[in-house]
């Protein structure tokens, strides 16, 4: 014989309802503390990798643009998308982000230690403080980075107000980003190949 408690009708009721797949998703996003623990490396020089990217891009407010830099902070490939639908599951942005990163840089994972960061240059409508959606970006960038053997850099938000390191507290005013147009934002990518220009590619 066993014995045990059935739970009550006011208890069941009064317990919040948790969507299938909720509690995976919101594994698959970090929180601002956690992104400060993680030792994500400062850059030198914010406003200049912003400005380099603005210039390269020119993104809307419905694109992110990733870029991979070398030792020196020269950002020597990177690629602007559309974001597509907001989510706030880091899979998905994990996703995306690994597939630009193929299309624009080979791999280090045969090196011991990362000797290139991917930044990600996140552009959006509101206000550039942390949302949720932010927080599964700082996950997809985190995931996308080892499995293509880069060092996991900034994360930057670029509003109508201007830009901000989040995480840090960096920000400027310019550049920013306009409202996002009608039209589908134009996907792009650049490398700087070692003895050559900037090369605009695809």
């Amino acid at each position: 014989m066993t014995f045990g408690f059935a739970p009550s009708a006011t208890a069941s009721t009064s317990r919040p309802l948790i969507p299938a797949g909720a509690s995976d998703r919101l594994a698959r996003m970090l929180m601002p503390a956690q992104w400060a623990a993680a030792g994500i490396p400062l850059l030198r020089d914010p406003r200049e990798v912003v400005s380099a990217l603005h210039a390269l891009h020119r993104p809307t407010a419905s694109t992110a643009v990733v870029a991979v830099l070398d030792r020196d902070e020269r950002v020597c490939a990177s690629a602007s998308f559309a974001r597509g639908t907001a989510s706030a599951d880091g899979w998905v942005h994990r996703n995306a982000l690994l597939a630009q990163l193929r299309r624009v840089v080979p791999h280090d994972l045969r090196r011991r230690s990362p000797t290139r960061t991917a930044v990600l240059l996140h552009c959006r409508d509101g206000e550039g403080r942390w949302t949720e959606e932010d927080g599964a970006w700082m996950w997809g960038l985190r995931d996308a980075c080892t499995l293509h053997g880069l060092r996991c850099g900034a994360y930057i938000t670029l509003t109508g107000s201007g830009w901000q390191v989040l995480g840090e507290d960096r920000s400027g005013r310019r550049p920013c980003v306009g409202p996002a147009s009608s039209a589908q934002a134009d996907e792009g990518s650049w490398e700087l190949p070692a003895a050559r220009g900037a090369v605009r590619a695809g």
